[in-house]
């Protein structure tokens, strides 16, 4: 009796510095990667984000709204008095829940309802994967081994925020340290997100001398071998890695783009010459994760599964995540097309015509092994995506 007297005192605004850490405290527990504190006409909606998704937790009273999103102030050093303006911060976190998150990110912003807050969770990598335990379809892990191999060209990965892609980089980063030792390797991120050892690993600061154009054309002159640029925002960037990458560097970087015809596009729309982007880029990734099945409650649905809920997975039927991924590696005829200035239309009829399978294709081995579902893999790919088949 006395816990759920606790339990309603915290939701009555009673107890409001329990009620945040409660409910951090299971975020944490239960692996979310963002806690959103969403204000309503009547009510202020607690969701977490687990496994790319996000989903409502509880409804708290209206009443504790500005209670809740102050205390949330206190704790990332922000401004209570300041209701009208958008903040951002870092919490401190202690005890066990310190085992197990690196670092705490805050940001309010208002809204007509009051102010909207949301902590983004950033957990210590624990079980660092290694290339051949991302999930890639072994043809497609066989050359990306390759690629790492290389002395010179550019390997961009594509995807959305949240697919895996700084994982990705880590893994093929660690295997070129344990597999060509010696090897000079810096990379450029912001933040840096994955220690990993035998990587000089440089921090970027976009908004003050420490950029990615100023640190990538200072790093040339250091000699490395090996580089990794966290991601290809602009068109410098662009150009200083490109010519890195045909003057005997193997460099890795990220894009936004939801194709590899798309990300080829994007960089001859940064001014790149397509007889650049030809002699420097090896090979595209585009790469998204879905939810698996949970195995404790996933139930037969005709010659595949579906989700469930159980305790074990919160009650989404999913528990975890697993890569899917497309790979365009560049060969004579797509040299010749991007020379020739195709169009996205021509690219992709290029590819389908030369047989690529797309990320569609490999999360549909994944829905017929029973690892995801089809609603899923549609959810993480976009139903109405026109690279599908």
């Amino acid at each position: 009796m006395a816990s759920r007297d606790q339990h309603n005192q915290k939701r009555n605004g009673l107890d409001v510095v329990a009620l945040v850490d409660d409910l951090l405290a299971q975020a944490i527990r239960v692996g979310a990667s963002d806690v959103h504190f969403e204000p309503t006409a009547d009510s202020l909606v607690v969701k977490f984000r687990l496994d790319g998704v996000l989903s409502p937790l509880e409804s708290l009273p209206a009443a504790v709204a500005d209670n809740v999103v102050s205390r949330l102030k206190v704790l990332g050093g922000l401004l209570t008095y300041r209701n009208d303006i958008p903040q951002e911060g870092r919490l401190e976190i202690s005890g066990p829940s310190a085992e197990v998150v690196s670092d705490v990110r805050l940001a309010i912003f208002p809204t007509i309802h009051g102010q909207r807050a949301v902590v983004r969770l950033f957990y210590r990598r624990q079980d660092l994967l290694r290339l051949d335990q991302l999930g890639f379809a072994p043809p497609m892990q066989r050359a990306l081994q390759a690629i790492a191999a290389q002395n010179q060209g550019i390997l961009l990965l594509t995807g959305p925020a949240g697919s895996g892609k700084s994982t990705t980089l880590a893994a093929i980063l660690r295997h070129i340290v344990s597999t060509l030792p010696g090897k000079s390797i810096v990379s450029l991120e912001d933040p840096v997100e994955i220690r990993i050892e035998g990587v000089t690993q440089v921090p970027i600061t976009p908004h003050g001398q420490m950029t990615f154009p100023t640190a990538l054309r200072s790093l040339l002159r250091q000699d490395p071998q090996v580089l990794m640029i966290g991601e290809i925002r602009d068109a410098e960037t662009a150009r200083i890695a490109i010519e890195a990458g045909l003057t005997g560097h193997l460099l890795m970087s990220t894009m936004h783009s939801g194709t590899p015809a798309g990300a080829l596009l994007r960089l001859l729309e940064m001014g790149i010459e397509p007889y650049q982007v030809t002699s420097s880029i090896s090979a595209v990734v585009n790469q998204r994760l879905v939810r698996r099945l949970c195995e404790k409650c996933r139930k037969p649905a005709g010659d595949q599964y579906e989700a469930a809920g159980c305790d074990e997975c919160l009650g989404t039927g999913f528990r975890g995540r697993v890569l899917i991924a497309e790979m365009v590696q560049l060969d004579s005829g797509l040299r010749k097309a991007i020379l020739a200035k195709a169009d996205m239309e021509e690219l992709e009829s290029l590819l389908r015509t030369k047989g690529h399978a797309t990320i569609r294709e490999d999360g549909r081995r994944l829905v017929e092994a029973g690892v995801t579902t089809q609603a899923e893999l549609n959810r993480a790919c976009g139903a109405g995506d026109a690279h599908a088949p």
